[in-house]
């Protein structure tokens, strides 16, 4: 894996017409490559706490847990954007894209950062940039499924 600020994300940009503003990046199949939220990350002490307060006492539905990751996802009643509940991450939107190597190549082109190069997870790929104004953005994509469940809501695979 390459790290960032390497020569992986040489700017590659189509020349600027006139008048139209920036170029967009020749290397995107998607532009703007930022589609929805996907999901904000929300740390907790432990998934058991964190559910008991999410799930039990405000009412939202679990969809997902994956303990060995110390996540679980839970369900936003008016929105397909989930609640993660994170034993190991920050408080971050977690935003989708079609791909996460070409969301990042897109944001490095036009004067962002990568700090942290797309890899792999259990549903897609990651990748953290920021933006000129130093805003931390997690770009993620489904490009390997979404999680499958037990009737618990314990994770059991990815389709």
């Amino acid at each position: 894996m390459s790290e960032a600020g390497d020569e992986t994300y040489p700017p590659t940009v189509r020349p600027e017409a006139p008048g139209r503003g920036p170029a967009e990046p020749s290397h995107t199949r998607d532009f703007p490559p930022l589609r929805k939220v996907d999901a904000v990350t929300v740390p907790v002490p432990d998934l058991d706490s964190g559910l008991a307060f999410y799930r039990d006492q405000l009412g939202h539905e679990l969809i997902w847990r994956n303990d060995t990751l110390g996540q679980a996802g839970l369900q936003l009643p008016d929105s397909d954007t989930e609640i993660v509940l994170t034993t190991r991450l920050d408080y971050v939107p977690n935003w989708l894209v079609s791909s996460a190597d070409d969301a990042a190549n897109a944001f490095h082109a036009v004067g962002g950062r990568v700090i942290t190069a797309p890899f792999d997870v259990p549903v897609g790929r990651v990748a953290v940039v920021a933006d000129p104004f130093d805003n931390i953005l997690t770009l993620i994509d489904l490009s390997k499924g979404t999680y499958t469940t037990d009737e618990d809501g314990s994770v059991t695979g990815v389709a």
